[in-house]
């Protein structure tokens, strides 16, 4: 019998509603199961190789420098944060056993003792100093383009400190009512500084104390990542390999002849996965979006009419049954995932399609059927990115734009993105795959604030800063939530970054392999998965 781990889009669209009218009201996500489930209880097998078919090349593994999503899935077994979020959002401790907060700038974290790199060597205070310093370029390596290094991230800190062996003491700036959900990103990650020394950087090198290690990675082919035999718990799998395969229906046929074991397959597929026997779909909603961004340094695209009109001009319900097999809600940059910091964009007059007023925009910007605007879009080798980019360019078509379509390699992709907001990108359009977290702040200021990590559009604008520093700078929470909701608004008005849908996400997985419940919060915990008869 095929069980169901899955948040049901009817609960996420129900979220989404109590979220735009309840005002505080908060809706939580947590998995609930459907379906009847083997009353048999599954005998496990010792050890065993997952593996896990995925979709795109990964660029490197640097937990500082890397967002790159292929990427990501390797980081998140290597290495390991001070705090870590549970499936409810809340957080608990991590490489800190416990933490205290005497006021609102300083924050105390006492280590786990034992806790060892993958080197060997025992990690302690001073890792996770070096490993703050290094975000913040305060090293000797200097400024490494960390993604955390901003004021939206860790630039706020002032001062880390080693108190003992395993004590450490973080004194911030200026309150920072985000900084614990900020430290569960891997862009906090602590890292052994002996193996950086030794190699430069960590793309190809392993200074991680994650329950995996890394192992052999051929490029275009796989990597493999070993258990690490001095984990502090006890990890089942052997280990983990991720073979690259690019073709969605090529993961499927890997399936079901047991060549491997899980893959991330679009809600397209889930029907035909789960008439397998030996397969099973498990699913949850992300806090995740799709979305368009524009490269606001093209002349067209300064012109707030032309990216206004784009917005009427996205049937995004449409753009959700193609893409995401309708398995998805609309969305701004904070999805209904989270909670009450969501607004309902559902009435919201730019999310609704109208393309007569679309025109009108445009031939208010010069634009005709007799002088049509044509713009080069990049997206990626990621599924739900190609398929989305075929839509837009449908879609845009019916309002005089003329979207020239370019699928880029995953390194390419990601060296474009970052130069998005200047004319160096060749491209004026982009479809991007983003993170809202577990805070209002990182969703905005994160992705929105003037000179952040993760603006590579070139927005900006005066009152979303101030808006995200009063934000920040309370704990009270329905203030935070007015100071977001009026930076959400804000943003969708400006529209530079189109936000589309937030997704389900799906794994399908073979039938022996139990114990992995992916949620929002994390999507890449194997440490309790195991194979069973």
């Amino acid at each position: 019998m095929k069980k169901w781990l899955s948040l049901s889009l009817a609960g996420a669209m129900l979220m989404g509603v109590l979220a735009g009218c309840g005002g505080s009201t908060t809706a939580t996500p947590a998995p609930t199961e459907s379906g009847t489930a083997s009353t048999e209880p599954a005998t496990p097998v010792e050890g065993g190789i997952l593996k896990f078919g995925t979709d795109s090349e990964p660029t490197g593994f640097d937990p500082h420098t890397v967002s790159e999503e292929a990427s990501l899935r390797v980081i998140n077994q290597l290495y390991e944060t001070l705090v870590g979020t549970n499936p409810d959002m809340t957080y608990y401790g991590q490489l800190a056993e416990s933490w205290e907060i005497p006021d609102d700038v300083t924050y105390i974290f006492y280590l786990r003792q034992g806790v060892k790199f993958h080197s060997g060597r025992e990690m302690t205070a001073d890792d996770v100093v070096y490993s703050f310093e290094r975000v913040l370029g305060r090293t000797d390596a200097g400024d490494i383009g960390a993604l955390g290094s901003k004021d939206s991230y860790y630039g706020g800190i002032d001062t880390i400190e080693a108190l003992d062996e395993y004590t450490v003491k973080f004194t911030l700036k200026a309150p920072n009512a985000a900084f614990l959900g900020t430290l569960t990103s891997n862009y906090g990650a602590i890292v052994d500084k002996d193996v950086i020394a030794e190699n430069g950087d960590l793309m190809r090198a392993d200074g991680g104390t994650g329950p995996f290690m890394l192992g052999e990675w051929l490029p275009d082919n796989y990597v493999e990542l070993p258990k690490f035999e001095d984990y502090r718990e006890d990890v089942k799998l052997d280990g983990i390999t991720y073979y690259l395969i690019g073709d969605e229906a090529a993961r499927l046929a890997a399936l079901r002849t047991g060549e491997i074991d899980i893959a991330n397959l679009s809600s397209a597929n889930v029907t035909a996965a789960e008439a397998e026997e030996n397969l099973e779909v498990i699913g949850y909603q992300t806090n995740n979006y799709l979305a368009m961004g524009c490269n606001l340094s093209t002349p067209a695209l300064q012109d707030k009419n032309v990216r206004q009109a784009m917005s009427y001009a996205l049937d995004r319900q449409a753009i959700i049954n193609v893409v995401y097999n309708g398995q998805a809600v609309v969305s701004s940059m904070m999805p209904p995932a989270m909670g009450h910091w969501a607004l309902d964009v559902s009435t919201m007059d730019l999310y609704q399609t109208n393309v007569e007023k679309a025109k009108s925009l445009m031939e208010a910007a010069g634009y005709n059927e007799n002088n049509r605007l044509t713009l080069k879009l990049a997206a990626g080798l990621m599924d739900a990115i190609r398929q989305a980019a075929v839509v837009i360019q449908q879609q845009l078509s019916e309002i005089y734009i003329d979207v020239e379509i370019t699928n880029l390699e995953s390194g390419e992709y990601v060296d474009i993105w970052g130069k998005m907001s200047t004319p160096e990108a060749g491209f004026d359009l982009m479809v991007v795959h983003d993170g809202a977290g577990t805070d209002p702040n990182r969703a905005i200021s994160f992705f929105f604030g003037t000179g952040s990590s993760a603006n590579v559009f070139g927005f900006t604008n005066e009152r979303v800063d101030e808006l995200c520093a009063l934000g920040i700078s309370t704990t009270d929470e329905a203030q935070r939530e007015e100071y977001y909701n009026e930076a959400q608004e804000i943003c969708i008005d400006d529209c530079s970054k189109l936000c589309i849908a937030s997704p389900m996400n799906y794994f399908v997985a073979s039938t022996r392999l139990q114990g992995f419940a992916p949620s929002a919060a994390n999507a890449s915990d194997f440490r309790d998965a195991y194979f069973a008869e």
